[in-house]
């Protein structure tokens, strides 16, 4: 057999994730018939400028649309406006997004058809503060549990019950209209009502789940917070609600598909693949200890797996941020993972975000070699102090091991593939 490279492989396995999600590729086969009367599109993510730029491209009639994106994932659009606003944090510029959304698809009638795209990055770039909220507030509370180690599904309820276009609002607003949400996931277990918040879904958590998520983290709120919470003038739309009766919602595309594209490419190198889980969570840190000592009785004993072979990851995983570094879970994963296996012979790894961002920086994630640590000490760096100070992105870039691909235009959550030869 060929002798394989592994990092060119793991890239090559990377892209095909990416190119596996494209809108291009996974929406057209999901889009709806014509209504007899109006059509509009609204949404919001990293990956709705290219949804709707895709509706565009086959859609037969008329349409208008608004949607919001993050800054420098905007494409050119015809008849959709395109808006670009801040991610992770909120910015002004989403807040007016939300707002004008909600005049847009006010006076519809049953007629009328609304194609809502959402995709991740969502709950940030609807930042519409609910009763007696305003942005800043959101923006403390978002910050705050970014950092806080809080599952995607904890931060999104949070987010919900302190909006006045997440958790099924939006969807409420378009009636009578007819709604189909296109959904590209980012979340564990694929569930509708945590992409992007669900603007356009019912939600059965609570106002009273939302306040016990802020206090089990310590995430100290205003006043007026805790009394929209308290009072439940923040709930949501619940299952049931006859506004939302016969809206359409369909899974375009997900990580499990991702990491099968992948996987795909391995096998065509000759290389066996196991496909550990889509939805893996927890401390990236901690993620990256249980791999490595999965990789590790791989390649010693050839078990639960015989070599050479790949092994396939994806989900959300979390960083409580400690240290003055940058965060991004995808390079804490990573370093972790090469604190753990200590330059083991013969197994490398690369974790990007699919979305070309992983967390604050303009960087998908890494690479990791079995020299990667010695190559470190070489320039003077302790793995061991950077993971402390969560600082995997001045890590690997200090070794010239950052993958840059630049916006995807697309979001199917985290990649984690491990090469063991």
């Amino acid at each position: 057999m060929t002798k394989t490279d592994p990092r060119a492989l793991l890239r090559r396995m990377f892209d095909a994730a990416v190119a596996a999600a494209q809108p291009s590729l996974c929406l057209p086969p999901h889009l709806p018939a014509p209504p007899k009367g109006r059509t509009l599109v609204i949404g919001a993510g990293k990956a709705s400028a290219e949804m709707a730029r895709v509706v565009e491209q086959h859609w037969k009639g008329d349409l208008t649309g608004l949607v919001v994106t993050r800054y420098d994932y905007g494409v050119p659009c015809e008849r959709i406006e395109i808006v670009e606003a801040a991610h992770p944090v909120p910015d002004q510029a989403g807040l007016d997004a939300a707002q004008r959304m909600l005049k847009l698809v006010s006076g519809l009638t049953a007629d009328d058809l609304v194609i809502c795209l959402i995709s991740g990055g969502g709950s940030s770039l609807l930042p519409l503060p609910g009763e007696g909220l305003d942005l800043a507030t959101k923006q403390d509370i978002n910050r705050a549990l970014l950092k806080s180690g809080a599952t995607i599904s904890e931060m999104n309820c949070v987010r919900r019950h302190l909006s006045a276009i997440k958790g099924g609002r939006l969807a409420a607003a378009c009636h009578p209209a007819k709604v189909v949400t296109l959904l590209i996931s980012d979340v564990p277990g694929d569930d509708p009502a945590d992409i992007a918040s669900g603007p356009t879904c019912a939600d059965a958590t609570t106002c009273a789940d939302a306040l016990a998520i802020l206090r089990r983290y310590e995430i100290a709120v205003p006043e007026g917070v805790t009394r929209l919470l308290e009072s439940g003038r923040g709930e949501t739309v619940k299952p049931g609600d006859v506004r939302l009766a016969g809206n359409d919602i369909r899974m375009i595309t997900a990580p499990q598909i991702a990491l099968e594209a992948a996987a795909a490419v391995a096998r065509d190198a000759g290389v066996a693949v196991h496909i550990l889980g889509d939805s893996i969570e927890g401390e990236a840190r901690d993620v990256g200890i249980v791999h490595a000592g999965i990789a590790r009785q791989v390649a010693l004993r050839g078990q639960p797996f015989a070599t050479p072979c790949v092994l396939l990851s994806g989900g959300e995983t979390t960083v409580t941020v400690r240290g003055n570094g940058r965060g991004g879970r995808n390079v804490e994963f990573l370093l972790s993972l090469a604190v753990s296996l200590n330059g083991h012979k013969g197994i490398h790894a690369i974790a990007c975000d699919t979305d070309g961002v992983d967390g604050l920086e303009e960087i998908a994630g890494g690479i990791m070699a079995p020299d990667t640590l010695a190559r470190a000490w070489d320039k003077g760096i302790k793995a061991r102090d950077s993971l402390a100070n969560n600082d995997g992105h001045g890590f690997f870039q200090a070794l010239g091991d950052s993958v840059i691909c630049g916006p995807t235009l697309t979001n199917v959550n985290d990649f984690r593939a491990i090469y063991i030869e």
